[in-house]
């Protein structure tokens, strides 16, 4: 333990945020520069306490209390080698997790919790800095070939343990460049895009072979890849997304939140975008129906487009602003939170059932009537007597969740098993079909990044077995194991 008194002493505390007057005009993070003492200090909050309840509220089971010792040390090497033992990319996870390791932070019962996703970040960004991060390829090859389907959080966890492993791995998408969920869905405010990069350029180095703009069940048929690889494993995300079934929602203006994340994720990489197929919010009344993370990008991102107004709302009531006793430590706290980009200008609004979009004389959207809930728990409500309204509104984005994977090319081929949401059923790991395996939310339906790199880890280990009877890859699983 670094510093005993580390959390009596120092209180929690982040890098500041550029002015939101400022950040609009442009999609890099939002964040100011933070003084390394200062990280350290934060580090010297943590108390090593003896049930590290961190240890599993992280999905990967980051040894917290061990990297934050070296980081209050100065020790950035040794903090490295913790975090990269059980983290594929924590320049990822230190940027986009909502940190359900500080939920079980034990300082958090009833303090400010310790600081853990920002000192994740910093190290990440100090072992670049000081060029611990080096291409690595396996000094042994086992020639055994896998195909990785979707180069997703998932998919590069898995590709990267492959690998590793000394598996000849080949990564396809569809996309004309790889990262998936990382670079088409998560804003360049929230995630650079050059960090991406940085790390594909290291896993190639690695002998990462990248198949892109191959759309597997149509440019190529899942049976050839079966034929061809020894394994393959499917990290297709859960991408087919819920549809608000109310009149009107086949008007002009109404999208799904994805489909305009990934045009602004485009144009801000440089690449043109057809007149007939651009979603701008420059100068329209926005609606953006759904609470989640992703409804949030859609705030940020048309407050860059210099929308006229935006109102995101919610069915729900607004939660309370502290933890209710339904929801105790260690869980991750149900409270009422703002993003970044709410803090930039939205009006959000809860308890609202939407009724129907309100067309134009043109097929456009002008309108949604709405009608206000009183809930009587957490399954029942009525509406509200006379709270009908017209809201204006001349672009609405769909942000209410995911349904299933998009799986529907591969049933020429194979019969596999779902469960009783369309993901794919698994028995450790593989599928129905022997030899296919997956990973991430084409399994667990829509997730964190953070559970996607897990999942994508732990199903490399379960293929390394199936192709070589043995594997000396970590796993989360047997180390409780262990441990226990």
């Amino acid at each position: 333990m670094g510093k005993a008194d580390g959390f009596l002493k120092y209180d929690r505390e982040l890098p500041s945020y550029r002015d939101p007057k400022e950040r609009i005009n442009d999609s890099k993070e939002i964040y100011l520069e933070f003084p390394v003492i200062k990280t350290q200090e934060q580090a010297a909050r943590c108390m090593d306490c003896g049930v590290p309840f961190c240890h599993n509220g992280c999905p990967l089971g980051n040894l917290i209390p061990d990297f934050n010792d070296a980081v209050y040390e100065g020790e950035w090497e040794r903090a490295a080698e913790i975090l990269y033992s059980t983290n594929n990319f924590p320049e990822f996870t230190g940027r986009i997790c909502p940190a359900p390791c500080e939920a079980s932070c034990v300082l958090s019962i009833n303090k400010p919790a310790v600081a853990i996703e920002h000192i994740e970040k910093s190290i990440a960004e100090k072992s670049f800095e000081l060029g611990l991060v080096k291409p690595e390829p396996p000094k042994k090859r086992t020639g055994r070939k896998v195909a990785v389907v979707g180069s997703g959080p998932a998919g590069l966890a898995a590709a990267a343990q492959l690998n590793r492993a000394g598996h000849l791995v080949t990564v396809f998408d569809k996309a004309d460049k790889a990262g998936g969920l990382l670079r088409y869905g998560i804003p360049d405010f929230k995630l650079e895009k050059w960090t991406i990069d940085r790390r594909l350029e290291i896993l190639e180095q690695e002998g990462i072979k990248f198949e892109l703009g191959v759309e597997i069940g149509k440019d190529v048929t899942l049976k050839k890849l079966y034929k061809k690889y020894d394994a393959v494993i499917l990290c297709i995300g859960s991408s087919k997304p819920r549809a608000l079934t109310i009149p009107g929602n086949h008007l002009k203006g109404i999208h799904f939140a994805m489909d305009f994340l990934t045009l602004q994720n485009k144009k801000v990489a440089g690449e043109t975008i057809p007149a007939e197929l651009d979603i701008d919010a420059r100068d329209k009344h926005v609606i953006v129906i759904g609470g989640g993370d992703t409804g949030s990008d859609c705030v940020g991102t048309s407050n860059r487009q210099r929308a006229k107004s935006i109102t995101q709302l919610q069915y729900r009531n607004m939660p309370s602003s502290q933890r209710m006793p339904t929801n105790p430590w260690p869980e991750l706290p149900m409270v009422f939170t703002a993003s970044s980009s709410h803090d930039e200008g939205c009006e959000r609004s809860w308890g609202w059932l939407n009724k129907e979009f309100i067309a134009d004389e043109n097929g456009y959207v002008k309108g949604l009537k709405v009608v206000e809930l009183e809930w009587k728990n957490h399954r029942e409500y009525t509406e509200k007597p006379d709270s009908e309204r017209i809201l204006p509104c001349d672009l609405a984005f769909i942000a209410i969740g995911y349904e299933r994977p998009e799986h529907d090319a591969f049933h020429a081929n194979f019969e596999f098993e779902y469960d009783n949401r369309g993901n794919f059923k698994l028995q450790n790991w593989q599928t129905s079909v022997p030899g296919v395996f997956s990973a991430g939310d084409s399994y667990r339906g829509q997730s964190l990044v953070v559970w996607a790199i897990s999942d994508g880890r732990e199903a490399a280990r379960a293929i390394d077995i199936y192709l070589m009877g043995e594997s000396n890859l970590p796993s989360k699983e047997v180390s409780k194991l262990e441990l226990a």
